[in-house]
């Protein structure tokens, strides 16, 4: 393909690596659609904008008529990735793999075109007799793996290593074995597992995947990659309100990353820091959400956050009276769904209110004709009205 050197620098134009140099064009030589591999271990039920930066690049490869084999982990995620751990993960059940599973590849059409799209689950292949999980150990060495940055770290650090871990990064380059990969895509902190996928496709007698990583977007603390286990993510799927106001959480200092990586653009030269980042967070809901929700996310934030009024819709919550006191730690657990330590830590720092007046620590049981119709508030922008039932 005559195309082919064009084709591979655009395509490889906002990536950190490409790796080896040359091989994407190469690839596209082949003129056939590639196989474009991402896999995504389904450890929560979101995919947040940290996923949708490689999700873009995906993108760009189905519109120019190439596959994207999209790996939902089942089986990965049942040994947890240890990629920028310092400790082991938690283990997930069954069915919460399986129901994150699903929601992950909803959310991910949010972005993928869903006609080039080739779902597998890995558990297709990784549930392998024995004797096949010998041979694929033997395509790498003890010094090899630990060669990882964290497993290296962990390891100086006298910081326990499961045997399980460990096989975690050639469970992932089997995957590419599995399903014939062309080019692997994932974030920077993924680098190690896709180099090894081109060697043990290799010992399998496999042509080796190109290599493609992304740039790792910060959370909206600005300085941690985003995750949800940081608390510092921003989920497709959130509601507009809560995509908006976060979006404006993110310090001047990131905006630059984050125009970049989710618009592909510069911040704006001709607008404020504060203009930018409300554009920004206007961009972000029409994407996911359409132009009328951001409209209504603006004119919410403007009503609650900046004059701070109580929003007209009001999500009712009803709670039984009790004898007339009512706890209200357990109000707030139930009602915003946090936790009842967390409740009684919100209401000794005033962020809990009742009509627009802060509750103090001491409120911890109040009247039930106090609440009843009362608006709750945590925060800025939670709200629900007290029904007593």
């Amino acid at each position: 393909m005559a195309q082919a050197p064009e084709d591979a620098a655009f395509l490889s134009r906002n990536a950190v690596d490409c790796l080896p140099s040359g091989a994407l064009a190469d690839k596209l030589r082949l003129d056939r659609p590639l196989r474009v591999k991402l896999g995504l271990d389904p450890t929560a039920p979101d995919i947040h904008l940290g996923h949708v930066v490689v999700l873009q690049k995906l993108r760009e490869f189905q519109d120019r008529g190439h596959l994207v084999v999209l790996i939902v982990g089942d089986y990965t995620a049942r040994v947890g990735d240890p990629s920028g751990r310092s400790s082991t993960r938690p283990l997930l059940s069954g069915e919460e793999i399986d129901a994150n599973a699903q929601s992950y590849q909803e959310q991910a059409f949010t972005v993928l075109d869903p006609a080039r799209v080739e779902v597998r689950r890995n558990s297709e292949w990784l549930d392998m007799p024995m004797e096949d999980l010998f041979a694929l150990t033997r395509t790498a060495t003890v010094a090899q793996i630990l060669e990882r940055d964290d497993f290296a770290k962990r390891y100086a650090a006298r910081t326990p290593i499961s045997i399980l871990e460990l096989l975690y990064p050639m469970l992932q380059a089997y995957d590419s074995v599995a399903i014939d990969a062309d080019v692997e895509l994932g974030g920077t902190d993924q680098k190690f597992n896709l180099l090894l996928g081109r060697d043990v496709q290799r010992a399998y007698g496999k042509p080796e995947q190109v290599v493609l990583t992304m740039p790792i977007l910060p959370g909206v603390d600005g300085e941690r990659k985003m995750s949800k286990s940081l608390g510092n993510h921003i989920g497709v799927a959130e509601p507009p309100g809560e995509m908006y106001g976060k979006t404006l959480r993110i310090p001047d200092s990131a905006m630059p990353q984050w125009y970049d990586l989710l618009l592909g653009e510069p911040v704006p030269s001709d607008l404020s820091p504060r203009d930018a980042k409300h554009a920004l967070a206007r961009r972000l809901v029409t994407r996911f959400h359409g132009a009328d929700a951001a409209t209504d996310a603006a004119a919410h934030f403007e009503q609650v956050v900046i004059r701070g009024d109580i929003p007209d819709d009001v999500p009712e919550h009803h709670f039984a009276p009790n004898g007339g006191a009512v706890h209200m730690p357990a109000i707030l657990a139930d009602a915003f769904g946090l936790s009842r330590s967390e409740a009684r830590r919100m209401l000794g720092q005033g962020a809990v209110k009742l009509d627009g007046a802060a509750l103090r620590g001491e409120d911890l049981d109040l009247p039930s004709e106090r609440l009843d119709g009362a608006v709750l508030q945590v925060g800025k922008r939670r709200f629900c009205r007290l029904v007593a039932t």
